[in-house]
């Protein structure tokens, strides 16, 4: 559990990394980019497609699931919207010539849904349509609460002709237990995480053991309802309730973690024959992302300014 210290130092990281004239001027500058870069590499296999790709194949032969994910979000114009669409499509088919068992993970705003709900959902259903020809699935993230009615609703017009297509829920939204008992009608996987932004105190549950016990109740009641969950956590004790209540037994539950954070843990589990999943991200809007991982587990910190002072980047191996 987070000290007091702590969260305020998460909550202003979190406001920083919001800041779009402060991303501009590291990812514009000459000095600080690289150093800042040298942190991301922690979390992020790469810039470009071939680095998620190479990463990718490693945990798949090593017996890992993965999911992959092109950083953005919050595009802002059809056009970019219109590039990363390609790029997601690019990556579809780049799995599918290799025959590489894999999610595409995305933000609905990255591919149009912040300018248009309608172009939002073409290019989550052109998409599906092209994962679904090479039997992969996507994985729609969660952004903030601001966005999730829309999130929501495009998600269950896609998921009524597209069954391979699941959802994100952030557990530590007050709304979250209705909205899983509603999501559990639909086909898609339900990928639970605890939550990563920071929202109006009357619109969530702090972390927190209140929290913790919230999420093994969303675990518990899709376990009981015998409907596909991804347990997207890096928490030690939520893995050690979720191994000793047999929910991670059951075949429709897997256990993902980011690339990067936990390396050792999420060996343990895969290492016990448990469904591991590891996501794997890349591209250039990798600021925000950095920027979250240490605001999730703020010792990070340390962590990243190691990395930035070092030579290279060590991560512990899988």
């Amino acid at each position: 559990m987070l000290t007091q210290e702590e969260i305020k130092f998460s909550n202003a990281l979190k406001s920083v990394a919001r800041n779009e004239g402060i991303k501009q001027y590291i990812q514009n500058s000459e000095e600080l980019y690289p150093l800042f870069m040298r942190a991301a590499k922690r979390f992020v296999s790469g810039e470009k497609r071939p680095d998620a790709m190479k990463k990718a194949k490693e945990l798949i032969e090593k017996g890992y699931l993965v999911s992959l994910e092109f950083i953005g979000e919050n595009t802002k114009t059809a056009d970019e919207c219109q590039l990363a669409k390609e790029e997601f499509l690019s990556l579809i088919h780049e799995l599918g010539a290799h025959r590489m068992k894999s999610t595409i993970s995305f933000d609905l705003s990255h591919i149009g849904m912040a300018i248009d709900r309608k172009l939002g959902l073409e290019n989550l259903k052109e998409m599906a349509q092209a994962a679904e020809q090479y039997e992969l699935n996507l994985m729609i993230s969660m952004e903030e609460s601001e966005k999730t009615d829309r999130i929501l609703e495009i998600y269950k017009e896609a998921a009524s002709i597209y069954k391979n297509i699941g959802i994100t829920l952030q557990v530590h939204l007050k709304r979250s237990l209705d909205d899983l008992t509603e999501l559990l009608n639909y086909p898609g996987k339900i990928r639970l995480v605890k939550g990563a932004y920071q929202e109006p105190e009357e619109l969530v549950i702090g972390r927190s053991e209140e929290l913790t016990e919230r999420y093994l109740k969303f675990i518990e009641k899709s376990v009981k309802a015998n409907h596909p969950i991804s347990i997207a956590t890096h928490d030690e004790g939520i893995l050690q309730q979720v191994l000793e209540r047999g929910y991670i037994h059951d075949s429709n539950v897997e256990l993902e973690m980011l690339d990067g954070v936990r390396p050792d843990l999420i060996k343990k589990v895969k290492d016990q024959g448990y469904h591991a999943r590891v996501y794997v991200t890349y591209g250039t809007e990798w600021y925000l992302y950095l920027a979250h991982r240490i605001a999730e587990y703020p010792p990070n910190i340390y962590t990243a300014v190691s990395d930035i002072i070092g030579s290279e980047t060590k991560v512990s191996p899988y």
